[in-house]
């Protein structure tokens, strides 16, 4: 990890040193142990602050509409930075994506691959019930970690018992012919594996609706998972919207499952199982269910898997031999 860490430092103060990028998207150190967070880097002096570990798991990508606004009706328009990006394969794949809708100019990114060996999920560590109960942690070279508790000692956790479900099950940990790849041995590709979706498939209709109720009405529409997702780039979202009205304001169970079911089906075929809509949900609503059901139904249907497919999005054309088997008889 630290080997990767200077790499992509020195990356970075190439690229600014080079005038290729205004400005790199990355992670620095956050202010608990467990935590890294999202950086602004705008100049060579401060790559020093980028940093790379198991706890880089916020999906940069997210940020990236906001910095190229529409300017059709401006007669001065300004110049788009040129971004870099730390992207693990997730990111990446919600990069590409991104690009494709035409929702960010690919000139105008620098996508650095980091070769992702899978990122750690701390709610995993089922010692771990108090942040301020920890004082020390230590990161092994074969990838295990040292964990210095007040009311225990010291604890080693293997990366592999407390790793996140998305990186488990991710089809790309490294995104192949990226701008920039850094030089390392990313995670074995596992692929979906779908495992926990079998048994979610194998209930009756009515049983699914009773599961996907009783998970949403747990929400308390917070948005917490729209604001985190790189592809609820909406500028007025569908919920937001008053006129026409498509939903209330409230958390009544009707209003919460007719956002999520839109939300849900916005992301057949965006969806690139980064689990940022689950990590950011203060819930811990059972979300990746649902998107991942629709994005394997899509893989299944299409071929296509977001972010590693080079033809457009499925549900934005259509071929003549696609197929019917969802039609029915009224």
């Amino acid at each position: 990890m630290r080997e990767i860490e200077n790499r992509i430092r020195e990356t970075a103060k190439e690229l600014f040193n080079n005038d290729e990028v205004d400005l790199i998207l990355g992670y620095e150190n956050g202010p608990v142990p467990f935590r890294s967070r999202p950086c602004f880097i705008k100049n060579a002096e401060s790559a020093d602050r980028l940093v790379w570990g198991p706890f880089c798991r916020n999906n940069l990508a997210v940020y990236l509409p906001r910095f190229f606004p529409v300017q059709a009706n401006k007669k001065e328009k300004k110049p788009y930075p040129r971004i870099g990006v730390i992207a693990k394969g997730c990111d990446a794949r919600s990069i590409a994506g991104l690009i494709k809708e035409n929702q960010v100019p690919g000139e105008n990114i620098v996508v650095i691959a980091v070769p992702c060996e899978g990122m750690a999920d701390p709610a995993e560590a089922d010692f771990i019930h108090d942040i301020n109960d920890i004082t020390g942690f230590t990161e092994s070279e074969d990838g295990s970690f040292e964990v210095t508790l007040i009311s225990d000692g010291k604890r080693k956790i293997n990366r592999e018992d407390i790793l996140a479900s998305a990186c488990a099950e991710c089809p790309s940990p490294l995104q192949e012919g990226a701008d920039v790849c850094i030089e390392g041995d990313p995670r074995e590709k596992h692929g979906p594996e779908y495992a926990k979706l079998e048994e979610f498939e194998k209930m009756s209709s009515g049983e699914r609706w009773n599961y996907f109720r009783e998970e949403i009405s747990k929400c308390i529409r917070c948005c917490a998972c729209r604001q985190a997702c790189p592809n609820c780039y909406c500028k007025v979202c569908f919920a937001d919207q008053t006129k026409p009205s498509w939903i209330g304001a409230g958390d009544d169970i009707t209003d919460s499952m007719m956002f999520h079911i839109g939300r849900i089906f916005h992301q057949a075929g965006r969806c690139v199982e980064c689990d940022a809509c689950v990590n950011a949900c203060p819930m811990d609503i059972d979300l990746r269910i649902f998107t991942q059901k629709l994005g394997k139904d899509v893989k299944d249907l299409f071929g296509y898997v977001p972010g590693l497919s080079d033809e457009d999005l499925p549900l934005c054309t259509f071929k003549e031999d696609d197929s019917q088997e969802f039609i029915t008889e009224p």
